[in-house]
């Protein structure tokens, strides 16, 4: 019997479409060809088709009985010792496949690949990157690595690969050209294509040439989206950085998440890893900016997403709270307050691991030469009396240690000798003495020092992690009164934190250096409340600028809508459900119905428009038959009545094209 993977692999086989050169070239390095490279780097833009071939070829190493270790860089972690036991095998099963897509999610690995990770692999194996970025020059130039490595810049799918692809999937041929004007050789698009076949191509304002190309694609193939739990589904797809079926449980509750899991994994644009399903990156932004129409919908959503990733922050085991925090932030990458806080960059990428006895010289000698002698002296005090609170940062390429951090915890009441040695740490149980003391039995949290030589005291990797840990321990500590942070350029960091932290006013002063310290107080904002108040953005205002569809295809829509007025079934797929005119509609058929009946009685407030309302009425619903019907319903030669209904509809049209720009009034 045929098992569901081989039935899966053989239809990717027959689908398959072009890359000839590369197929061949990978073939003959599983045949055990002396001459072919061991290692394959393909890289280019999003939606170009590396995802696909880097699928075909691992169909292609699994037909030939090799063993495969298959990584997607989205949840490749920081730390090269993760990577390491991931794919493990790679390093010691004779014959291994390694596969790592969405390399440029991991970029930041690659020069610890090349001289450390790749050079050990185990006999006869091979490994394939695929990418957006081309591999660093220093590789395909190298002597030794030019003839182990080849290189493949993927390129759009010529006129007769496209037409091959639109062919195989039954797009009617009169339908071919105007798809391949709209979507070029991009394969992302003409799988799209392929995928809503030709009654997706049926209606003209989906293959408008001047039409955003994703943005089209996704909302066709979507089409009517079944019920509002669907659309909710969506909304999780576009926000979580992966979603599982056990996250729509949680954020829908009393909904079929196995159902709405089914459905989305369906959606032509989503991809599955062991994580759970997110969409194509180029897709995800076209969904995220086509949801957000509907601002009140999708940033409710965003709230429950975040509800969600705080409660498993809570309980998470200590080896997943990493994970858990980054994709809490993920959910608000675009926010105004963590803009000014963090960098998002993966550049010179760190990971961390805890405070070592070798590491001691260099965290000293980074610290005296950033803050001078008498700030070396108290990371030394800090070192001996909280040694587990200390964090080195090394970068991923070379190991090098770039970076250090501590964050203190302090119980009530403070140490006599901690006050006495630490200018800062005194400064800080001073402010809390003034504010709010601290009973016996609660804790302050102290991010003390944050070392970063090379970046120091700007936003940086080193800070982005650093805080994301400073978060995760409040969130999980139990007895936590207060949480301090520190900063040696105190005017510019007040910027920054306004409105995540206050500005204690105190300046304490160590050696030549004088510090800002700002605070929040976990007992009067819980932490829940913070981070949702840190990493919002603001309320959004009503709607207005341009449209997701173009005036032409939004009359279009108008006009469908009224044709299936009287067709239940047929309302429910028509295209004006998909503007932002229907956005936040609770129940949007209904909803719908009756804001174009109410937009067609406004009409009659205006002397140029009682006709054209009677006009529309009696033709979309009156129940008439036909538009002659309707004229000798209102009595009325029928060149005159068409005269009256093309004035209602003109009027009709710029009356709700302003409520799609602006908002209702």
């Amino acid at each position: 019997m045929v098992s569901v993977g081989e039935r899966l692999s053989s239809a990717r086989g027959r689908a398959f479409i072009g890359r000839d050169e590369e197929l061949g070239c990978f073939e003959e390095a599983l045949a055990g060809d002396p001459q072919a490279p061991f290692a394959f780097y393909v890289y280019g833009p999003g939606g170009i088709g590396k995802s696909t071939l880097l699928r075909r070829l691992a169909d292609a190493a699994r037909a030939a009985g090799r063993p495969l270790v298959e990584l997607d860089g989205r949840f490749v972690s920081r730390d090269p010792a993760d990577f390491e036991h991931a794919a493990r095998p790679f390093l010691d099963v004779p014959g291994a496949v390694l596969f790592v897509d969405s390399f440029e999610h991991c970029q930041w690995l690659e020069s610890w690949l090349w001289h450390h990770f790749l050079p050990r692999a185990a006999d006869d194996t091979l490994v394939v990157l695929g990418g957006r970025r081309a591999p660093q020059p220093q590789w395909t130039t190298d002597p030794a690595w030019s003839r182990l490595l080849h290189v493949t810049e993927l390129e759009p799918f010529s006129a007769e690969q496209a037409r091959s692809l639109l062919a195989a999937a039954r797009i009617r041929p009169e339908l071919r050209d105007r798809v391949l004007r709209f979507a070029g050789g991009n394969p992302l698009a003409l799988s799209l294509a392929a995928a809503a076949g030709s009654a997706g191509c049926s209606r003209e304002e989906i293959w408008a040439p001047s039409a955003d190309v994703l943005r089209t694609l996704v909302a066709g193939l979507i089409g009517e989206v079944p019920t509002a739990a669907h659309r909710r589904a969506l909304e999780v797809g576009a926000q979580a950085h992966s979603t599982s079926e056990e996250l729509l449980a949680a954020v829908l509750p009393g909904e079929d998440a196995h159902q709405l899991f089914s459905w989305l994994r369906d959606l032509p644009f989503m991809e599955s890893t062991h994580r759970g399903l997110h969409p194509h990156d180029a897709a995800r932004e076209t969904l995220a900016a086509d949801l957000r129409w509907r601002a009140h919908a999708f940033e409710a959503m965003r709230r429950r997403l975040a509800d969600e990733y705080l409660r498993i922050l809570r309980e998470a085991p200590e080896e997943r709270v990493w994970t858990v925090t980054d994709e809490l932030f993920y959910l608000f990458r675009e926010g105004e307050a963590l803009a000014r806080l963090r960098t998002w960059s993966r550049e010179d990428e760190v990971h961390d691991r805890p405070l070592h006895p070798d590491d001691m010289d260099v965290v000293l000698r980074m610290a005296e030469e950033t803050e001078g002698a008498a700030s070396a002296e108290l990371v030394r005090y800090w070192a001996q009396r909280q040694p587990r609170a200390f964090s080195v940062y090394r970068l991923v390429s070379t190991g090098r240690i770039v970076a250090f951090t501590a964050r203190l915890a302090l119980p009530a009441p403070p140490d006599p000798q901690d006050l006495a040695t630490d200018p800062v740490v005194a400064a800080a149980w001073r402010y809390t003495e003034a504010t709010a003391p601290v009973s016996p039995g609660e804790h302050i949290g102290v991010s003390r020092f944050t070392i970063y030589p090379e970046r120091y005291q700007v936003p940086s990797r080193v800070i982005d992690l650093s805080s994301s840990r400073a978060q995760a321990e409040a969130a999980r500590a139990h007895g936590r009164a207060y949480g301090f942070a520190v900063y040696q350029d105190a005017e510019t960091w007040a910027e920054r934190v306004e409105g995540t932290l206050v500005d204690t006013g105190a300046r304490p002063r160590v050696g030549a250096h004088t510090y800002g310290l700002f605070s929040v107080d976990w007992r009067q904002v819980p932490v829940e409340t913070w981070l949702l108040r840190f990493i919002s953005a603001p309320d959004a205002p009503a709607p207005s600028g341009p449209s997701p569809i173009s005036r032409t295809a939004f009359d279009q829509a108008v006009r469908e809508a009224l044709a299936h007025w009287r067709d239940p079934r047929a309302f429910t797929a028509c295209a004006l459900l998909r503007t932002r005119l229907a956005a936040d509609l609770g129940d949007p058929v209904e909803e719908l119905r009756a804001l174009l009946r109410q937009a067609v009685a406004d009409l009659a407030h205006d002397p140029r428009g009682v006709r054209a309302c009677e006009a529309l009425t009696a033709g979309y619903f009156s129940g008439a038959p036909t538009q002659e019907a309707a004229a000798r319903r209102l009595g009325l030669p029928y060149g005159t009545y068409r005269r009256h209904l093309r004035q209602g509809l003109d009027l009709l049209y710029e009356a709700l094209w302003q409520q799609e720009l602006h908002g209702p009034r």
